[in-house]
């Protein structure tokens, strides 16, 4: 499964506000998509209480994975921006 190693680009990590524009992007999708941070185990990122779940901040990296390409990039460009901004 394609997948893509990310640094978190929101100020605040994945807290609510990036949290919930990720996971309402990948509902919208209709594509599975999961997203680990350093290591850990990979969860739902139609989640937003599971992505905030991740601990995340500023720069850490994690790794998004999905069968669909298009979706894969799209969520790895707002897991890199600052979407407290």
């Amino acid at each position: 499964m394609p997948s893509r190693t990310v640094i978190v680009g929101s100020a605040q990590g994945l807290h609510a506000r990036p949290a919930a524009v990720i996971s309402e992007a990948v509902v919208d999708s209709g594509v599975s998509v999961t997203i680990a941070a350093d290591g850990g185990e990979p969860v739902d990122a139609g989640s937003t209480m599971m992505l905030m779940t991740l601990g995340t901040t500023k720069g850490s990296q994690v790794t998004v994975t999905s069968d669909d390409e298009a979706v894969l990039a799209r969520i790895v460009e707002l897991v890199e921006q600052d979407l407290d901004a």
